[in-house]
């Protein structure tokens, strides 16, 4: 029992003294720690400030700044844990890394997915920031293009903030990728109007409206028969944004009612036609009665 009791508390004393032998190594070590977050930061900025100047393309300036903050943080981990325990070389630290690799796969594979396709959206640019774009069902404008996410901020001021996994397979409709965007409005006439001059009226009023892009020119096509007017398409080009394309829709409206009036051209109300007649006169469904029938004997007439 002495024994065991010697053993115990010379196993006590071994740990508290390796302890106190490994506490300067640590305290190093969260000291390391606090200073990657410290130099991160400077690093990120210094980042920032050389891409803005070298790199016109900012997506490429994004992805250099995120790159740089990684990279100090695992720089500094890295060190904080070889000065913690000397007895961990960085060749340990590696082949434990590759030997975890397979379980850390399993367990942050959409952190890794994600991180993935925000790097490859990066690369291609599909959209630039400030771009208007519609993808999974959400419509705004791209705000930031981080390496887990992409955020955008819908026309109703809400920040919407979309893994970039689901970006990256989505179909993404870029509303701003041209510097002019194309609206149809369509307008119909009466069946007693002479289309000619309903076109000619139609096209005088919107190349007339402020918001209106001269080239490419305004255009008005006859696209169909309809139940109570003859249909008509007004295609007219705008600036992209969807700020100019409602603004310049609602004049155009106005513009085309008011043509519309001056030239006493009528756009109708739905029309249905209601016949009404005495249900009386069409009675051959009915039974004639037994009097109006002639008379029979024996299948011959009497």
């Amino acid at each position: 029992m002495t024994r065991f009791l010697t053993e115990v508390k010379s196993t006590i004393i071994e740990l508290i003294g390796n302890g106190i032998a490994t506490l300067p190594g640590l305290l190093l070590a969260i000291f390391i720690l606090i200073l990657t977050r410290f130099l991160a930061g400077f690093v990120n900025n210094i980042v920032r400030k050389v891409a803005s100047t070298t790199l016109r393309n900012r997506s490429l300036q994004v992805l250099m700044t995120q790159s740089s903050f990684v990279l100090t943080w695992i720089v500094g981990i890295l060190m904080a844990c070889v000065i913690a325990f000397p007895g961990l070389a960085l060749g340990d630290i590696i082949a434990l890394l590759g030997l975890s690799s397979v379980a850390f796969g399993f367990a942050f594979q959409d952190i890794f997915k994600n991180f993935l396709a925000g790097i490859l959206l990066l690369l291609q640019e599909p959209f630039a920031l400030g771009d208007q774009i519609i993808v999974a069902d959400f419509e705004g404008t791209v705000e930031t293009i981080a390496l887990r996410s992409t955020q955008i901020r819908t026309y109703r001021g809400e920040m919407v903030v979309i893994p970039n996994s689901v970006v990256f397979t989505s179909p993404v409709q870029v509303l701003t990728e041209r510097p002019q965007r194309r609206t149809d409005l369509e307008i119909g006439v009466d069946y007693n109007t002479p289309l000619p001059e309903a076109v000619q009226t139609l096209f005088e009023a919107v190349v007339q409206v402020e918001g209106v892009l001269d080239q490419p020119k305004p255009e008005v096509d006859v696209v169909s028969f309809g139940d109570s007017s003859i249909n008509l398409v007004v295609r007219y080009w705008t600036a992209p944004k969807i700020a100019d394309v409602r603004r310049t829709r609602s004049r155009v409206m106005i513009a085309l009612k008011q043509a519309c009036d001056r030239a006493e051209i009528s756009i109708p109300y739905p029309i249905r036609s209601l016949y009404f007649f005495d249900q009386e006169q069409f009675n051959d469904h009915q039974q004639q009665p037994l009097q109006d029938q002639p008379a029979t004997r024996n299948g011959r007439d009497s």
